[in-house]
């Protein structure tokens, strides 16, 4: 997490606040978050089950991801007191109405990823 008062953070929120491509970027960027969004798009999903789902991410990185899509208002969190304790998320309707942006960025990436014909 950066300092709310750097300059870096500064420069961020101008940037949000210039450029709505530049908002969207910041709430789905990164490695895992449009990963985490996509196993999401097929329905509640409990922690263990997106934790299965893309093997290479660790507990804490999933963990800091999943707070920052729920603090932005994308997933939403359930606890259920139960013993073990059961975690599910789900997309609020913010981060459902990201469907067809997140499906056009699969079809951009399909089409122009040269890494994945290698693969």
């Amino acid at each position: 997490m950066r300092k709310e008062q750097s300059t870096n953070s500064e420069n961020i929120r101008k940037i949000i606040a210039l450029c709505p491509l530049s908002y969207t970027q910041t709430v789905i960027g990164g490695r895992w978050k449009p990963l985490i969004l996509d196993r999401l798009m097929h329905g509640i999903q409990r922690y263990s089950e997106i934790r299965k789902s893309i093997p290479p991410i660790t507990e804490r990185m999933l963990t800091m991801q999943l707070k920052e899509l729920e603090r932005d208002g994308l997933i939403a969190r359930a606890e259920y007191g139960k013993v073990p304790m059961r975690v599910e998320y789900t997309l609020t309707e913010k981060g459902a109405s990201l469907k067809t942006v997140l499906t056009a960025m699969y079809h951009w990436g399909s089409e122009f990823n040269t890494t994945l014909a290698a693969t």
